[in-house]
């Protein structure tokens, strides 16, 4: 195959570590006049486009962005693929939401055409929003993750997806059993995990939707498959918290249910965590686990104010998720722009470039994938977006006040949405334009 290279010449800005452990000047990466040579879909090189443009062979194609940033391509570590058709649904909390919404929803993806349609439009819109990499939710039937699977291999994308296990608490129509779910899951593993840049996640719903029996058979794949992901809920509501403790009264808390079924460690991702106390945090962060918090969702759905500082404290692996449809917009520049304020609420500072490290870096090492996305080092995959200062008419008068950097990145998390995405580039491929 030929050699394909390019290189884009614009501001870059990329997060090198987390903030909350080497301070905030030494967590990024900004070139004011950057560039980025990507070859064969892997970046190559990453620096000051005075001192790249000279290594560079007189006849390639390089791309010049004006007025634009360009950073890593977002992660989002906690979707539900099924739920895009009730986006933005009224007046519940939880537990009822469920009942009323999300069950009915999820129930036509027993139809393989929907499945395949609605995946196209979900992949669309992670792409429109920049979001490069996410971690998904099916529903309880295999067709769901196939058709999204197929629909993210075309593109060559980098996705985690998993058949939703449940076969309790849940209508008859959208459950299935300890034994089905297995199999079903166990077909899926074989199809998908690891083939080009898909993953598969085991994906019990959550504790109260699961027997004792469906996590010993959860605990038993991830035993079976060792670099599978796990993805669940945990603390999202009150409610649900003591349900929990009413389904498992010998267990002694909602994550010691995970605990004692094996479904804790360095792949497992627990959305939400609102109400999770020190020790929780403390047991997460010692296993490897990681929180996705989902600060939209949380506000929409009245869940809860996500403790950052206290996931902080035990460093505790941190990564960013819309929770579509409880949360609002698939946009991460939104969920950013809400994580803002779930912070001043609790009387603490979300700084620009935190903010960008857990749409980014902090996604990626929740992911355990730190070596391949997150970042626009030398040698990971070219997953990279480009982000429009002239999106809007507010936002390129407002960026024309601007006097740093750290001001830019802030506006464009405050004021930015899809539009600020002008293009979205996986693998080095274009694969969306505004």
């Amino acid at each position: 195959m030929p050699l394909t290279r390019k290189a884009y010449r614009a501001a870059i800005l990329h997060s090198i570590a987390d903030p909350a452990e080497v301070g905030i000047e030494a967590s990024y990466e900004y070139f004011e006049d950057g560039l980025l040579v990507v070859d064969n879909g892997q970046i190559s090189a990453l620096g000051h486009a005075s001192e790249l443009l000279a290594s560079l062979p007189a006849d390639i194609e390089i791309t010049h962005y004006q007025d634009a940033l360009i950073t890593p391509g977002f992660i989002d570590t906690h979707i539900h693929l099924p739920q895009t058709g009730m986006v933005g649904a009224y007046g519940e909390q939880l537990l009822d939401w469920l009942n009323t919404y999300t069950f009915p929803c999820e129930s036509q993806f027993a139809d393989r055409a929907h499945a395949e349609e609605v995946a196209e439009i979900f992949i669309k819109e992670l792409l429109r929003n920049g979001t490069t990499t996410a971690l998904v939710f099916g529903s309880v039937h295999p067709q769901s993750v196939n058709a999204f699977f197929e629909a993210a291999e075309k593109l060559d994308l980098r996705m985690i997806a998993g058949k939703v296990m449940m076969d309790r608490n849940a209508p008859d129509y959208l459950t299935d059993t300890a034994e089905s779910s297995y199999l079903e899951s166990k077909a899926l593993i074989e199809r998908w995990h690891g083939k080009g840049r898909l993953h598969y996640a085991v994906t019990p719903r959550f504790a109260p939707t699961s027997t004792p029996e469906q996590l010993t058979l959860a605990g038993q794949l991830l035993g079976e498959y060792p670099d599978l992901y796990m993805q669940t809920h945990i603390s999202e509501n009150l409610q649900e918290v003591e349900w929990v403790k009413e389904l498992f009264p010998e267990r002694k808390g909602y994550l010691d249910v995970y605990d004692h079924y094996q479904l804790l460690g360095e792949r497992s991702v627990f959305a939400h965590g609102v109400h999770l106390c020190d020790d929780e945090c403390a047991r997460l962060a010692q296993t490897g686990s990681a929180v996705a918090f989902c600060p939209t969702s949380n506000l929409f759905l009245g869940s809860g104010l996500f403790n950052l500082p206290m996931a902080e404290k035990h460093k505790l692996n941190v990564g960013l998720g819309t929770d579509v449809g409880g949360g609002t917009s698939f946009s991460l520049l939104q969920t950013l722009n809400e994580a803002y304020k779930v912070m001043q609420l609790q009387g603490a500072r979300l700084s620009p470039f935190k903010s960008l490290y857990l749409a980014t870096l902090g996604g990626a090492r929740a992911l355990r994938l730190e070596e391949r996305i997150g970042t626009l080092q030398p040698g990971t995959d070219a997953d990279f977006l480009v982000l429009d200062y002239n999106a809007t008419p507010l936002l390129s008068y407002r960026l024309k006040q601007s006097k740093s950097i750290a001001e830019t990145l802030f506006v464009l998390m405050t004021l930015g949405d899809d539009r600020t995405v002008a293009q979205t580039y996986a693998a080095g491929n274009l694969v969306h334009q505004r």
